[in-house]
């Protein structure tokens, strides 16, 4: 892409931006649908672990679940790229009076390396979540898991589980520090 040098701020915060906008979409996705199916699958984690399972046999289905869906906007976008869509860079360096294949040619690099960041981001925070979760025991610490309506009331919650459609918008994960260690608030 001839970046001369590569961190020039012209060239180097717009290309950024692009990859951490959407990286942001399917980390998002990834985390949203990972932390559901923990949530809704506990009993099934759970049994796989009590019969011997490592952490990661026990949740490999949930995680490729989330990866899945994480990808899901990026494989989207590329699959209609060019076809259905004129991507807004390739268009505005069109208009701008840019050779039509350079100007394919910085598309493809970009989508390609949107893509790469979108499955290297849903992939760790997936992976990082689960081992959070499941801890080296292995042990499913669902408690680690703390959804809106139980922080709005001071963690009791009412005494009474949310559905799972209730508790699957508004689970966050609270980190005390990257290493694992979870605390609940």
């Amino acid at each position: 892409m001839n970046f001369d040098p590569p961190y020039t701020a012209a060239k180097f915060i717009p290309t950024m931006g692009m990859l951490f906008g959407n990286t942001m979409v399917g980390v998002s996705l990834g985390m949203d649908s990972v932390l559901t199916a923990v949530d809704t699958r506990r009993e099934s984690v759970e049994a796989m672990l009590h019969y011997g399972a490592s952490r990661w046999e026990a949740v490999w289905p949930i995680a490729v679940d989330a990866a899945r869906t994480g990808m899901v906007p990026s494989i989207t976008s590329m699959s209609i790229m060019g076809l259905i869509s004129i991507p807004g860079m390739m268009s505005g360096q069109i208009l701008g009076g840019a050779n039509v294949m350079n100007a394919a040619r910085y598309q493809q690099v970009f989508v390609f390396m949107i893509a790469a960041s979108v499955a290297l981001g849903v992939v760790f925070s997936v992976v990082a979540v689960l081992f959070i979760v499941v801890d080296g025991q292995p042990q499913l610490h669902s408690e680690r898991i703390i959804n809106k309506a139980m922080r709005s009331t001071g963690g009791k919650g009412g005494g009474q589980r949310l559905p799972a459609t209730t508790r699957s918008c508004s689970s966050i994960v609270h980190l005390k520090e990257w290493k694992g260690t979870c605390i609940s608030r």
